[in-house]
């Protein structure tokens, strides 16, 4: 069984930096591609960003100012959160993923509240 625990969370200023961490345990797959979502009150949950081992994709409204790295000898994924608006606000959660055969596999960690408020 994998599980990913996230830290880092918490309230923040406009204009603030934030760093999160998902460090994940068990039998991860070395192919897994690793995540942040995030969701807001009343709205869907939707992807941050996301990184495989060479390659890295963002949301559009957090492009130029987040950046995900990923320690594959720790199986921990960062999220660097800078320039933060109020608008970023919202339960963000680390997610994997890999495919077994045909099968897909997801994990999710429980979720950690980032809130930008002056």
């Amino acid at each position: 069984q994998v599980q990913l625990a996230e830290s880092g969370g918490g309230l923040v200023q406009p204009g603030g930096s934030l760093t999160l961490s998902c460090a994940a345990s068990g039998s991860i797959s070395s192919g897994a591609v690793m995540g942040w979502y995030r969701q807001a009150p009343g709205k869907q949950r939707e992807l941050v960003a996301s990184v495989t081992r060479s390659d890295t994709n963002y949301g559009d409204s957090v492009k130029g100012r987040f950046t995900i790295t990923r320690d594959n000898a720790k199986n921990t994924v960062y999220l660097l959160m800078n320039n933060l608006e109020a608008e970023d606000t919202a339960v963000y959660y680390c997610n994997a993923y890999w495919f077994s055969g045909w099968r897909k596999l997801n994990f999710w960690g429980q979720g950690t509240q980032v809130t930008v408020s002056s």
